[in-house]
């Protein structure tokens, strides 16, 4: 078993991205190639970097792949920002959405945070 594979944020960036898929499955087809592909990535992006950075071998390179899985957060986030000006999403499947992904970076930061505590 990967180190990561016990990591609850890891699961719960992988749930994650199937509710971007639900969601993004429905924008228009011409949106396919452009905030589709944009926002998809970006989601899968969080997972990716919790599972690689875990593997390194120290906290401070784990911490660097967490800071990037933030960043793609955030990056999702501004896509469905987008969305939702563009009227691709209802406001509740914003809100949805929006609800999960601070879940999901308040504990990206608490295990960032509990890393710094062990190195003290």
């Amino acid at each position: 078993m990967f180190r990561f594979e016990k990591l609850e944020i890891w699961k719960d960036a992988r749930n994650l991205v199937r509710q971007v898929y639900s969601i993004t499955k429905k924008f228009p087809t011409e949106e396919r190639f452009c905030l589709t592909d944009q926002i998809r990535r970006a989601a899968i992006s969080i997972s990716l970097n919790i599972a690689e950075g875990s593997d390194k071998k120290s906290d401070l390179d784990f911490k660097r792949f967490l800071k990037m899985a933030i960043g793609s957060a955030e990056e999702m986030i501004t896509g469905f920002f987008i969305a939702l000006d563009l009227k691709y999403i209802s406001q509740e499947e914003f809100n949805k959405i929006y609800s999960e992904v601070n879940k999901i970076v308040a504990k990206i930061n608490a295990l960032t945070n509990k890393l710094a505590i062990s190195k003290r």
